[in-house]
């Protein structure tokens, strides 16, 4: 895998307190997992940013080593490799994802 891709991904988690490696958009996920994940956010109104894996290979793939995890949709906030859909869901439904939010300072509305 080159740096450069190694490089984007840092630089994307950086700059975005909110960063999801998803397969399609915010307003077209492409699988149910990005669908689930992005539902999530939305319905805590997490201002949140994207990337589409499925416009580049490399990322594809760079964002499987760069986290040591085999699947996409992959979530971080503040640099900090959250987990996939499952993991995301699991956080929401317990209340430990708003936790995080509010301990790493992103606004968010608390869950209904």
């Amino acid at each position: 895998m080159s740096e450069a891709v190694f490089d984007r991904i840092k630089s994307d988690i950086t700059e975005h307190p909110v960063m999801l490696y998803m397969k399609g958009t915010a307003l077209f996920p492409q699988c149910g997992f990005s669908a689930r994940v992005v539902q999530i956010l939305t319905h805590l109104g997490v201002p949140f940013d994207t990337a589409n894996v499925l416009e580049d290979d490399e990322l594809r793939d760079g964002i499987k080593q760069f986290s040591n995890w085999p699947t996409v949709p992959q979530l971080y906030v503040k640099g900090e490799f959250i987990g996939g859909c499952d993991i995301v869901t699991e956080m929401f439904q317990s209340g430990e994802l708003a936790t995080l939010l509010t301990d790493k300072g992103i606004p968010h509305q608390q869950a209904a």
